[in-house]
């Protein structure tokens, strides 16, 4: 699946570089749920590094940046008030370490369709990114 290129207010030099979202895929539940999880890769191949601070999409109520990490033994969850990706970084957001919650959709999804999520960026600007809706990871 092809990324798709911020948007920004920056001049024209800058748009040649912007990040990408790559691989996206929303977690489809067996049963229907009032939660999923969303993943991919979210690059960056600009000299300047980019930071997420929100999500939207509307498909759901509410979109969030989340980690999962073991402490003490025990998964926890939190939600990332930011994520920061190097210049020439990429973040992975996978099962079972960072991912998007994606809350109360609005209409039952099915396999193979698909949705946009909206990354706000610090500063201005945004990303857009398509993901699938699959069973299960590819």
């Amino acid at each position: 699946m092809n990324g798709v290129a911020a948007k920004s207010p920056a001049p024209a030099a800058a748009k040649a570089c912007a990040a990408q979202v790559r691989e996206g895929w929303v977690r489809l539940p067996p049963m229907q749920m009032p939660m999923m999880a969303g993943f991919g890769r979210i690059e960056n191949r600009c000299a300047a590094p980019v930071i997420i601070v929100g999500a939207k999409s509307a498909a759901f109520a509410d979109v969030s940046l989340h980690e999962t990490r073991i402490v003490d033994g025990v998964s926890k969850m939190r939600a990332l008030p930011e994520l920061r990706i190097a210049p020439d970084g990429a973040a992975v957001l996978k099962p079972g370490g960072m991912h998007l919650m994606l809350m109360q959709p609005h209409a039952p999804l099915k396999q193979g369709s698909r949705v946009a999520i909206e990354f706000e960026l610090k500063g201005g600007g945004s990303l857009l990114g398509e993901f699938e809706v699959r069973k299960a990871a590819p």
